[in-house]
């Protein structure tokens, strides 16, 4: 999409402000500007759709919380595009003046994003990218996260792996931060338990050539397998894991979105898989289930994690804007709301760290049946460590 069509959906989007009710629009208070910055075309626009239809059904649930003031969204589609970052996170900031910045997705743009925004008036909320360096090194008063760090899903899995009495694990993932980030993680907890790291294996992105590596891990026979890939990365690998006659003879292992809005391409090939997530669609918490049936009558479909995501941002300005009564003109007022507020969640409640980041528990799931199913909590209330953060 070229900036010509982008600024004019931006303008759509602001025009229809959302489909909120007419009286939310025609109400005395001031507008709270609300900028997305998401992926709305290219590989992960289906997880930028999820992401704004949650917010968007919060903001709707929520609207007699925001004391008369309408919601004005201006939409920006990153493509996924880490150089489009810094002119669009620009424009929001410079030119619509919004006082809230929902994105991104992917943690490249979001470098690029908090380049521009960090320390700034404007609140930049994240709804997905896990780069570590967002609520880390680059931490800032303004910047807070309602999804994970990539640390959070799979520092519990080495403990996991240890208590199932795998000693030698063979690691894989694609070479760029998340996966880098992830395999640390799990490397991190795995081995200050004793156990040992056989070989550790990072491809190029987005390669899917996975079969020399299957092949090896069958030379290896490790006791089991960790890996990050997400998407049509992650439903290679497990098929071609499984195509290999591995599953059942090495337990296969990650990060939750190896099986992450993956089950269904997966197939029979992803069963006993293994993974840590902050949620579950079949989570036995009450707000869950409300959740999950109110999403699905707005939308006709349920929601996924990157729904939920985009739902507690959602939450987090509601919250927000209703303990101000109405009034966000002092954003340093904002922020000291904004953290210490409760954010009840559909993956259960939760608080902000000290560098914004949720605290969180991370759920051990198991695949039965095509279904990911909790098996246990892998790390309650989990804090991410927050490395270089200096709030």
């Amino acid at each position: 999409m070229n900036r010509t069509k982008t600024l004019a959906r931006a303008i759509l989007a602001t025009t229809l402000c959302a489909g909120l009710s007419t009286s939310a629009l025609a109400a005395a208070g001031d507008p709270i500007k609300i900028g997305l910055m998401l992926p709305f075309s290219g590989i992960y626009a289906q997880l930028g759709e999820a992401g704004r239809d949650g917010l968007k059904l919060a903001l709707k649930e929520k609207v007699s919380e925001l004391h008369g003031s309408p919601i004005e969204f201006i939409e920006l589609d990153t493509e996924a595009k880490p150089s489009r970052a810094p002119e669009l996170a620009s424009s929001l900031l410079n030119q619509h003046k919004v006082d809230f910045v929902i994105g991104p997705v992917h943690s490249g743009v979001a470098m690029g994003m908090i380049k521009m925004l960090r320390g700034k008036d404007t609140i930049m909320i994240i709804p997905n990218a896990g780069s570590a360096a967002a609520t880390g090194p680059l931490c800032a008063p303004n910047i807070f996260r309602t999804s994970f760090s990539s640390w959070q899903p799979s520092y519990p899995m080495g403990k996991v792996a240890l208590e199932k009495g795998y000693k030698k694990i063979y690691a894989i993932s694609w070479n760029y931060g998340m996966g880098q980030e992830s395999l640390d993680a799990f490397e991190e907890s795995f081995t200050a338990g004793g156990g040992e790291i056989v070989k550790k294996v990072l491809l190029p992105f987005p390669s899917t050539n996975f079969q020399p590596n299957v092949s090896d891990i069958a030379d290896q026979n490790p006791d089991a397998v960790f890996t990050f890939f997400a998407g049509g990365g992650a439903i290679k690998f497990v098929k071609d894991f499984d195509a290999m006659g591995l599953r059942g003879k090495i337990p296969l292992m990650g990060s939750g979105f190896l099986t992450e809005g993956t089950l269904t391409a997966q197939g029979d090939a992803a069963e006993g898989v293994m993974t840590g997530l902050h949620y579950a669609e079949q989570l036995d918490v009450p707000k869950n289930h409300e959740f999950r049936e109110a999403f699905n009558t707005e939308y006709g479909h349920y929601p996924d994690i990157y729904a939920v995501q985009g739902y507690d941002a959602g939450q987090a300005i509601t919250n927000t804007v209703n303990l101000l009564k109405g009034d966000i003109s002092d954003k340093q007022a904002v922020i000291s709301i904004m953290e210490g507020l409760i954010i009840d969640s559909p993956r259960g409640a939760f608080t902000f760290s000290k560098a914004h980041n949720p605290i969180q528990n991370i759920y051990l799931r198991e695949v039965k049946d095509g279904v990911n199913v909790v098996q246990s909590i892998a790390a309650e209330a989990l804090e991410d460590p927050a490395r270089g953060c200096k709030l």
